[in-house]
């Protein structure tokens, strides 16, 4: 039977998952960990990314397989000379030292935010790649000298497969520098970066959606895609349908067929990985949030469930601001986590609610930005770790007040990349290859009591997002 891949490399880890190509069965897989970082300075070799491909594809059996895509965590900048080597450690998305450069950015470009939204689609934040380059332009001026090549993570994995500089539209769209809208690259926005460099020789090639970057061991290599793109692949979403990814960070985006430009910055309006688009609004504290209360409270993730569902909705007045390792949504790069409300009687299971909910409503604020500029009421869809926990699901049911469908399919952005190598193995659309798979079945969580107390809850979290907006910085 013939076999296609997916590699999954996020920030923590790369994985790799094995399907039968007709029926979409995973018949292997493997996974190996990243190095851990720590924001405000988030970066990692790429050597480390090879490293763990080669783990975790010797885990699912060195298979042989008719096509592969990879999928990487977004906007990260992986900077190389005219060798093609590395020239400093990759700065991921999560990094934010560039916030400064973000801001200074904004300023370059006359209209300011409204400006960038309509060139690219997004304003500067510390997460995307130009805010990145505008970083080492100013702090190492060695390593901008040898700068030849700008890539992102899943551009550079592709290169070591194939040999060849090339990135999909999806990924690209998360560069700040190239438009969803017109498909081009906006060497314009480069320039203010450098206006005495050659941006064109610079930036890889952007593949269409079925365009096969070359070869590998036998396999046609896709053009891969970013890690929200391959998601949105590995759940078979349509448009109207929108995704809450609970992971280490949290993401909340839908298909649309038109692009978007949001001039608050909220919602990024990236391009997704078949020609359509992919409004996303991004969060950097998800699960790491209840990570640590899990800590604190020396349980396992189980009994942190079992905690939180106990707990009564609204946590007894407790609302924590999950701001932990700073914000992207909103813009609060230096931010710290604010628990409010707290008094002597305070028990576990009100600290455990008090996490799952701040998270959750932190999400609930970027679903309420998606709805202004896309569709977003078909079928809201967990995924990611916190997908596995029953106290998410849950309290995304209650405050949402809609049915949350939890898909089957465990590893989206694996699977995501294992539908885009056999949409380039086939010819098949996308979607004809997720439907195809059944990827969109799964189970179906309905509101429970806590939704009565929805309104107070999310107008609790409100207050306290609004009046520590000037707090003092770290």
């Amino acid at each position: 039977m013939p076999l296609v891949a997916g590699v999954d490399s996020s920030t923590t880890a790369t994985k790799v998952e094995v399907r039968d190509l007709d029926t979409g069965q995973v018949v292997g897989s493997g996974s190996s960990p990243h190095p851990p970082t720590q924001p405000p300075r988030s970066e990692q070799q790429p050597e480390a990314w090879w490293q763990a491909f080669e783990g975790a594809w010797g885990e699912a059996g060195d298979p042989q397989v008719a096509a592969v895509s990879v999928a990487g965590q977004q906007h990260g900048m992986v900077a190389l000379d005219d060798d093609r080597r590395v020239v400093r450690p990759a700065k991921l998305w999560n990094d934010t030292e560039s916030a400064p450069e973000a801001a200074w950015l904004i300023g370059r470009l006359p209209g300011g935010r409204q400006a960038w939204a309509d060139a690219c689609g997004l304003v500067p934040v510390a997460s995307f790649t130009i805010t990145k380059l505008a970083w080492l332009h100013r702090h190492e001026p060695r390593a901008w000298e040898r700068l030849a090549h700008v890539v992102l993570p899943h551009d550079w994995l592709t290169l070591q497969l194939t040999g060849r500089l090339v990135t999909d539209r999806g990924d690209a769209s998360g560069t700040g520098y190239w438009s969803a809208a017109s498909g081009t690259y906006r060497h314009d926005l480069l320039a203010l970066v450098d206006a005495e460099r050659d941006w064109s020789h610079v930036v890889p090639q952007v593949l269409g959606p079925l365009e096969a970057a070359g070869e590998w061991n036998g396999a046609r290599v896709g053009p891969g895609t970013g890690d929200n793109m391959a998601g949105a692949l590995g759940v078979g979403l349509r448009p109207a349908d929108v995704v809450v990814s609970i992971g280490t960070s949290g993401t909340v985006y839908g298909v649309s067929d038109e692009p978007t430009a949001d001039a608050s910055g909220i919602v990024a309006g990236f391009a997704d990985a078949t020609g359509r688009h992919l409004p996303l609004v991004c969060t950097l504290n998800a699960t790491k949030v209840t990570d640590a209360v899990r800590r604190l409270l020396g349980v396992d993730h189980e009994a942190l469930d079992r905690l939180a569902l106990a707990g009564a909705p609204g946590a007894g007045g407790l609302t924590l601001l999950p701001y932990l390792d700073g914000e992207r949504t909103p813009d609060r790069p230096d931010a710290a986590g604010v628990l409010a409300g707290l008094r002597s009687d305070v028990g576990r299971e009100q600290l455990a609610r008090a996490a799952v909910e701040g998270v959750v409503c932190g999400l609930l604020d970027g679903l309420d930005a998606l709805a202004v500029l896309a569709p977003t009421g078909g079928q809201l869809i967990v995924v990611g770790g916190g997908a596995r926990s029953r106290a998410y699901r849950q309290v995304l049911a209650d405050l949402s007040g809609r049915e949350v469908l939890v898909p089957h399919v465990r590893e989206q952005v694996a699977a995501g990349a294992c539908v885009q190598a056999a949409a380039v193995a086939t010819g098949s659309e996308p979607a004809d290859v997720a439907d195809g798979w059944k990827l969109g079945a799964g189970d179906v969580v309905e509101p429970g009591a806590g939704t009565t107390a929805a309104g107070d809850v999310r107008a609790a979290y409100g207050v306290l997002r609004d009046a520590t907006a000037d707090m003092p910085r770290r």
